[in-house]
Order: C-alpha cells, then structure tokens, then sequence
C-alpha cells in the first residue's frame, strides 16, 4: 500500500469547517447558510401570474376529470343563473293581475314556482358532483407535488442539504405543500364557478336590458384597477411570511433537537429571545399579508353597492315609462347581485390564493434546485476485491477555499487504512468522496480499477459499509435495525453479525430481546448500545469496503477492546478506513494517515511514526499524557 501527494496551498482556513458538521445525516443541517439565515434557496420571488399557472399546469394530468367539473359546473351555473328569469315571469303573473284588477292565477305561479324548485335542485345537484370530482382532482394534483418533492430529495446532491437548516426544508415539504393543497381546495372551485357565473349572468343581464347591463359592467375595470393595486403590494407580503415561518419552524427543530445541550448550557433565556424575535417578525409579516389584502373584499363590497344602486334607481325609472315589466327589473337586480356576488367572493379568496402561490413558490425553488449527477446506467456485476485508488484528487466545498489539492494513494484489499488529525482536516470529506456524496473538482477514485463516476451510486454504495460518529436509528424493533443493512439475511446470519458486535449480549437482558422496539432517536438505548446496533448493522451487509468514523467512540473502554478484536476478524480481505481521534483504536492499522489542512503529513504504520517523531507522535503524546495526567 502506498501513497503519494504532490504540494499543495491549501489555506487552513479551507479546512477551518468541522468534518462532523459537513456530512453526518442526509437531512442535516450545515454550514453555509444564505444571508436571511436559514438557507433559503433563491431569494427573489416569481411574480404571482407565472407561479399561479405553473400551478395549474401540474394538474395535466388530471384534465379528463378537469373537463368533467367544468362541464358540471357549466350546467350548474346555466341552471341556477336562469332560475331568477323563471323566477321574474311569477312576478308578473301576480303584478300584472294587480294592476288589471283581476283575479290572480295561482295555478299559474304555482307551477312557476314549482318550475323554478326544480331548477335550483337540479343545479344543486350538479354543483355537488361538480365539487366531488374536482376534490378528486385537486388532492391527485396535492399527491404527485408530494411524490415529485420526494424524488427530488432523492436526487438532490448532498451539498444542498448542507446548505438548508432542517426545519425550513420540512417547512417546504410539509407546511407549504398543505397550505398549497388548502388553497386549490378552498378557490379552484370557487373561482371556476365565479367565472361562469360572470359569463352566464352578463348573458341574461344583455338579455333583459342592454342598457341596465352596460351599467352594471362598469365597474368591472373599476374593481380589477382596484384589485391589481392591491394584490400587487400584498404578494410580496405573503412570500414575507412564509419564508418567516420557514426559519422559525427551523429554530424550533433545532432548539428541540438540542433541548438537553440547551439546558447544559443554560441558554434557554437567548433560545426563547430569538425565539420571541423570530416569532415577532412572523406576526408583523403575518399581519401586513393579511391586512393588505383584507382590503379587497371591502372595496369590492363599495363598488358593488353603488353599482346596486344605480341599477334600482334606472331599473325603476324604466318600469316607470313602460320599457320594462317589474319581473325583468326584478330579474335584473338579481342578476346585478349574483354578478357582484363571485367579484366579491373572488376578492375575498385573494389573500388566500396569494398564499397558496407564495407557498408554490418555495415548493417550486426545491424542485427547480440543481440534482446531482446522473448516474450510469450500466450493470454492475457484484463487489469485487475493495481496492481503492485515489489519483491526483482536488476537491473543495466553498472554490475560494482549497481543501484538499491533488492527493494521491492506494488503499489495497484487507489492509486497514487509519485517517488521523485535529478537527477539520479532511479525515471526513475523504471517505465521504469515496462514497460519491460529493463529486470531486479534478483527478479521479477508483474503485477495482473503476472510476467510481462510471459506476451508479447504489451499486457503489451496495459494497461500503459505513458506521458513523452520530449513530442513526429507525423506530422499529432492533432486528429491523440491524436487517436495515440485509433485508433477505437470514436469522442466523443476523445472529451472527449480533454476536461479532456484542450486541447478543445486551439484547438478552431487554424484555422482548430483538423484538424490543427502538424509540424515536433510540432514546430507550444508551449511546453505546446504539453504536454497537449500527456497526453490526454494517457486519451484516458484508461490504468490500468498509468505513468506520469514529465508530468506537461512544462504548466503553472494555467493549471498546472487544469491538477492536472482532472489526481485526472482520477487516479480513476486504478494504478498511478508520477515523479515529482516540490512537488507541488504530495501533494495528497497516497504514495511519495523518492529515493537516486537506494534506497528507506523515504515512506509516503506528511503530514508525512514533519513531519518526512528529505529528502523530505528538497526538499521540498529547492524549496520553493527559491519561495519565
């Protein structure tokens, strides 16, 4: 096993990042986050017209059923637009025999009314199947964003994780996508209904009196001049507030998730005064949304009534002359409310339609983000020997800050590699561009001889086995824990790979042995416990390459030393890199790197470099003379 690394410049402060903070969970939070603080991806916001029609085009999909609810909703709004016509010809049944002085026929109105019934349960009726099929297409719309955000979290490259605090990205996928889904289910109805309506009201208006109807039309352009003026200041309002709520649903997971740091440390008092800033900023976001475009309906409301009274008091003037029956004034003003009616109501949806946009929005900045590479279609045949090469490898997390600079070595098959070094060094960022979470700014690593960017990531990681610091486990039983990394293991190779761990041994004591159930965060297992679950997790996957960060570092010190002797069994013909800060877990390592900055300072096994004298000797002295301190 050899290594070699050419010069390099890399600045420390390229390396100043804690490797434990660059790549520990999928889901975690990292440095790097944008100016407002909580990562947010693309600060500027599309305008309300795009995002409200890009929104409408992902229910594609879903157009036969689309069809279907603007057909029903057609026959609904014709049926119970025509109903106040019918409605009018009773009225002057009654009033024409008034003024006759006749008798009134009420067999006549009684059919009429009974007519008019008939109407408006038929458009009733029609209304409700109009509303089940378009529930129907809304929460299929709500179903694929949920799938198509799913998959795009899959596909996404680890350093956007990095980048985005936890909480504003479950704000995205959870708060944003609900409020999206409340939204078309509160307004597509009504706004589709409100549009026909329109069409089919100005129809019948026409019909009775052009005259009354032109009136009545012009406050059209009156209501959208005022309605644009006011959705155009509110919107930016409502992206204000939910990116708001996205950094505080953000401080709240991580102030739970460290409740007990919190607590340690006693900073409850600047927890909750940020939590009292954050939550401040919401309120004063909140309430300018809300309060901007609450203005619509009243001013909607205004226009409304002043065009009612203009047409009651030309209605009226026409009956007077003879030009028009008191049924058809009757009609029209019926028709002059059901047309303010859905301006009205749209107006009043406004806010929440803005809502739901800025919601989509944020939803759309997710699935606009960039995805990681593609990977190689090509079959790949089973893991071969673990052999792994790495050939003048640049790599870096922020361009301007070098980290690690053409560094090249080879790691041969059943060999033990150990990475040592102060924090930020590189120890980390090296096994994670080994697994592919991170594609490299120049050279190249090889995997059996194979570039492992030719290689699809989950066949690359099919034969890695790697136990993290931060030990992750699933609610479930614990033999759903250890099968996490075999699903088709049988018992006694799960029994096997918990046997090699100790982890049989402490299993016998619980009260259901494997069928014990493992609590959210593994809270009813000590941290030791939950560490040796991991690793024989790892065993039982039997990869070719096996990678141990600091894997040792939460058991105690006899099972510490139990653990050394099964991992020496087990590193047996397959590939092995350890991160280690505690040396006296890799004493018998065949080869010890030690890294400063991003480089290689000093290679051996564990008797040479303390011979040698220098960076490791001096860690090495550093811990031991503080044990015995």
């Amino acid at each position: 096993m050899t290594t070699t690394q050419q010069p390099q410049s890399a600045s420390k402060g390229g390396a100043a990042m804690k490797e434990t903070e660059r790549i520990q969970s999928p889901m975690g939070g990292g440095p790097g986050r944008g100016p407002m603080g909580g990562g947010m991806v693309g600060q500027k916001a599309m305008t309300f017209g795009p995002s409200a029609k890009r929104l409408l085009r992902r229910m594609e999909p879903e157009r036969n059923r689309a069809y279907a609810v603007v057909a029903f909703a057609f026959c609904s709004v014709f049926l119970l637009a025509y109903g106040p016509r019918v409605l009018g010809h009773a009225t002057d049944l009654i009033f024409d025999a008034f003024l006759a002085r006749r008798p009134v026929d009420f067999h006549a109105v009684r059919n009429t009314l009974l007519e008019v019934l008939a109407i408006y349960v038929a458009g009733s009726v029609l209304a409700w199947i109009q509303g089940y099929f378009l529930n129907d297409v809304v929460q299929g719309t709500v179903r694929r964003m949920r799938s198509d955000v799913e998959d795009k979290i899959n596909a996404l490259p680890l350093e956007y994780f990095d980048k985005q605090p936890r909480g504003e990205l479950m704000s995205r996928v959870t708060n944003d996508i609900d409020n999206i889904s409340q939204t078309l289910q509160q307004t597509m109805s009504q706004l589709l209904t409100s549009l026909l309506t329109v069409v089919a009201v100005v129809s019948m208006m026409f019909w009775i009196s052009p005259t009354l109807a032109l009136i009545a039309l012009v406050s059209v352009p009156v209501s959208m001049y005022a309605t644009s003026r006011i959705m155009k200041r509110s919107q930016g309002q409502f992206i204000a507030q939910w990116r708001r709520t996205g950094k505080l649903n953000a401080h709240i997971e991580e102030t739970f998730s460290g409740h007990s740091l919190v607590t340690v440390f006693g900073r409850r008092a600047e927890v909750e005064r940020e939590f009292a800033e954050q939550n401040d900023a919401l309120y004063e976001a909140s309430f300018k949304a809300q309060f901007v475009s609450g203005l619509i309906m009243p001013t909607m409301m205004f226009i409304g009534n002043l065009n009612y009274v203009v047409v009651a008091v030309v209605g009226g003037l026409r009956v007077a002359h003879g030009s028009l029956t008191l049924g058809e004034v009757q009609a029209f003003i019926q028709y002059s409310r059901q047309f303010t009616q859905p301006l009205t109501a749209v107006a009043s949806m406004m806010n929440l339609l803005q809502s739901g946009v800025a919601s989509a929005e944020r939803v759309f900045e997710l699935l606009d983000a960039d995805e990681q590479v593609p990977d190689s279609t090509t079959e790949w045949p089973p893991a071969g020997r673990g052999e792994v090469r790495f050939e003048h490898v640049s790599f870096s997390y922020d361009p301007d800050k070098p980290l690690i600079e053409d560094l090249s070595l080879v790691a041969s098959p059943g060999h033990t590699v150990a990475i040592v070094g102060p924090t930020g060094a590189g120890k980390t960022t090296l096994v994670n561009l080994v697994m592919r979470f991170y594609e490299l700014d120049g050279g190249r690593i090889t995997l059996d001889g194979t570039d492992i960017t030719e290689m699809p990531r989950a066949a690359l990681r099919g034969q890695i086995g790697m136990v993290l610091q931060d030990t992750w486990l699933f609610k479930g039983t614990i033999r759903d824990n250890i099968l996490y990394g075999r699903p088709d293991a049988t018992e006694e190779q799960l029994l096997e790979a918990a046997r090699a761990t100790f982890v049989d041994r402490f299993v016998h004591s619980l009260p259901d042995g494997y069928d014990t159930l493992v609590e959210e965060d593994g809270g009813n297992l000590s941290a030791g416990e939950r560490q040796l679950i991991t690793i024989a997790r790892a065993f039982l996957s039997d990869p070719a390459l096996l990678i141990l960060d600091e894997a040792t570092s939460s058991v105690d010190t006899r099972t510490e030393l139990l653990l050394q002797h099964a991992m020496a069994a087990l590193r047996t013909d397959r590939t092995s890199f350890v991160i280690a800060h505690r040396l006296s877990t890799i004493r018998d390592a065949d080869l010890i790197l030690v890294m400063e900055d991003g480089s290689i300072v000093e290679q051996g096994n564990h008797d040479t470099l303390l011979a040698a004298g220098g960076a490791y000797a001096r860690l090495y002295q550093s811990q031991f003379a503080a044990a015995v301190a």
